[in-house]
């Protein structure tokens, strides 16, 4: 058993670590609560521009602008989005897992992959994996990031995919649901395709775009709103993934806080025992003491 020394020197050591945890934990429940927010405060915004890009891929003259266009896969581009810092939990290995399983599903469908990497760790991770172009890495833009911001990326992710360098464009975020559940998401960014099985954009609420008037005309609507729309769903995602990181970070650091907890614990019953063991040595050693000068 340590000395009580040792002991001591322990529980000071939690304790310090118990503090930075606990600190940890609160800053991150200050930043998840407006983090949260800004995520759900947008996404009626995101859904209504999630909706008009499904209208507008309704209509026929549409369907031939290149933004709309599906053509077959042979070159996709993975915008994955992790975080800048660590002690998440498991917030950016999740998505890098999903990542990973993307990566080899396009192998078996013989796709090339391109990536671009948002945060710290997501770059760090694609540099080291071999056989994957590193288009280009961005840090994580904060937990407000603004559209501003995210323009930069837009107009690779369009240039290159109007230039047909790439066939299809993926966002592999994770997308927050609750301070105690978050899902990894891989999302279509470009070309916009309509889920069948998505009420909010089924054909007969669609259909009557098709006998519409655009003024001006349904090519200049397109070039227009069209980028405008891809951007807010990049936006979104990165609202998601940001109330993500400080959902799962503060949950980290109350674990890890409630572990220091219980070794705290579990190291002052070790001090007490080992007091106590020492106490009953120097009493022992006193009446020895004693009966030896008796005798």
């Amino acid at each position: 058993m340590a000395g009580v020394t040792t002991l001591k020197r322990r529980i000071t050591s939690v304790k310090n670590t118990r503090q930075i945890t606990k600190a940890m934990e609160l800053v991150s429940a200050s930043k998840m609560r407006h983090a949260q927010e800004y995520a759900i405060n947008s996404r009626p915004f995101k859904e209504q521009a999630r909706l008009l890009i499904g209208q507008l891929s309704s209509v026929s003259d549409a369907k031939l602008d290149d933004l709309f266009a599906n053509r077959p896969v042979k070159n996709e581009l993975l915008v994955v989005v992790c975080s800048d810092q660590g002690l998440a939990g498991a917030y950016n290995s999740n998505v890098l897992k999903k990542f990973i399983e993307i990566i080899k599903q396009n192998k078996a469908d013989k796709i090339n992959t391109d990536v671009i990497s948002i945060g710290r760790y997501a770059g760090k991770f694609v540099a080291k994996h071999k056989g994957l172009n590193h288009h280009s890495a961005y840090p994580m833009l904060g937990d407000h990031p603004s559209p501003q911001a995210i323009a930069p990326m837009i107009e690779v992710i369009t240039s290159h995919y109007l230039q047909k360098k790439i066939d299809r464009v993926k966002v592999v975020y994770t997308q927050f649901i609750s301070s105690i559940r978050q899902e990894v998401v891989s999302v279509a960014l470009i070309p916009y395709l309509i889920d069948p099985d998505d009420k909010k954009t089924e054909t007969r609420e669609l259909s009557p775009l098709e006998v519409a008037i655009f003024e001006p005309s349904v090519e200049e609507i397109i070039e227009s709103v069209g980028i405008r729309l891809i951007e807010v769903q990049l936006w979104q995602a990165l609202l998601e993934a940001g109330a993500s990181e400080q959902s799962m970070r503060m949950m980290a650091m109350k674990n890890a806080s409630d572990n220091a907890g219980d070794i705290i614990e579990d190291l002052t019953l070790a001090l007490n025992t080992a007091r106590q063991a020492a106490i009953t040595q120097e009493i022992a050693e006193i009446v020895g003491g004693a009966e030896a000068v008796k005798s």
